[in-house]
């Protein structure tokens, strides 16, 4: 394989779940990372269609990747690596990003790095602060994954714990499809929680059997959707808000409850939140606060970093090729999925 002496342009793709991205890296700085979002397309279903999912991926990446490019005034085949996200997510989706960074690698000869999903997220924070320092403590929320993490030093992710069934986001969207709110849930039940009485319903943080740092959504939703039913709440009803706002804050309650236990055994320096339930402000607040009573910075991505995306996605690559991982083009990467 031919390669450039100086390895300066990256060309990233993401397309695990419902969001076709690329994003142009130039010596690691992110110069162009265009999102396209599929949420009026699996609007009227309440949730992720996977095989629409990966049909708009088909007709969207070109454009999306060509765009990439025009953004950063860089043409393609100055490109000098490629990254593409393996993984986790829905396996349609993923190959049709996979196929796409697999083919421009072989036909230009360049290098490809396969990128985990995951890892990515937590990424997203050190774009915007390169100088977090460790060990840190890193939560990930989003619509399919909960997950706490300890990192003890760059590039090393060790999972404490994992959600057992519902993931935090994937709780949130199936209460609001559940009281048809719109879609995605999250954001549609934050604008509607909006000076709603967070006090007004009671739910407790759910306790798992078995120790350790693992969480549990399944029986929150169960809980949320009795209470629908016993006050007979709708859209329009006048205690919606304060329902909204009560569920919302059980969910940050339930996820930082895991961090403080973790803070105590762990002792981090630093502490990370990531993931697209990241956008969320009573979260990122609560999050915040949570890093204050321990004196610890905290470290939250903007939103548009915090959704899916390919400069998370090229910002983690370029970070394991500065660390000296081989340079190759692997046509045997595959796809995984959760």
């Amino acid at each position: 394989m031919a390669e450039k002496s100086e390895v300066r342009w990256l060309l990233a793709i993401e397309t695990s779940c419902d969001e076709t991205s690329a994003a142009v890296l130039d010596r690691g700085q992110i110069r162009s990372n265009i999102i396209l979002s599929q949420d009026e397309i699996h609007a009227p279903y309440g949730g992720v269609v996977p095989e629409l999912a990966s049909r708009q991926h088909l007709k969207s990446i070109d454009y999306i990747v060509n765009e990439s490019l025009e953004r950063a005034g860089v043409k393609v085949q100055d490109i000098d690596l490629y990254a593409v996200t393996q993984g986790p997510g829905l396996i349609g989706s993923l190959l049709v990003g996979l196929t796409f960074a697999k083919g421009l690698a072989y036909y230009f000869k360049r290098p490809l790095i396969g990128v985990d999903h995951l890892e990515a997220h937590l990424e997203a924070a050190f774009v915007e602060n390169p100088d977090i320092e460790f060990p840190a403590l890193a939560l990930l929320v989003s619509g399919g994954h909960t997950s706490l993490y300890f990192l003890e030093k760059p590039l090393t992710y060790r999972l404490l714990g994992k959600t057992r069934d519902d993931a935090a986001g994937e709780c949130l969207d199936k209460i609001a499809k559940f009281l048809d709110l719109g879609y995605p849930g999250g954001p549609v039940i934050e604008k509607l929680a909006r000076g709603g009485d967070s006090e007004r319903f009671h739910f407790s943080v759910p306790k798992m059997k078995k120790p350790g740092y693992d969480f549990s959504f399944s029986g929150l939703k169960t809980a949320a959707l009795r209470i629908i039913r016993e006050n007979n709440l709708k859209r329009d009803h006048p205690a919606l808000a304060d329902f909204l706002a009560s569920f919302e804050e059980i969910v940050v309650r339930s996820l930082l409850e895991k961090v403080s236990r973790a803070i105590i055994e762990f002792q981090p320096v630093a502490l990370i939140l990531g993931g697209g339930v990241a956008r969320n402000e009573r979260l990122r607040s609560g999050f915040t606060r949570l890093a204050e009573e321990n004196k610890l910075p905290a470290y939250i991505p903007s939103p548009r970093l915090c959704t899916d995306n390919a400069g998370m996605v090229g910002a983690l690559a370029w970070k394991k090729h500065r660390r000296g991982e081989p340079l190759v083009l692997d046509l045997e990467l595959d796809a995984y999925p959760r």
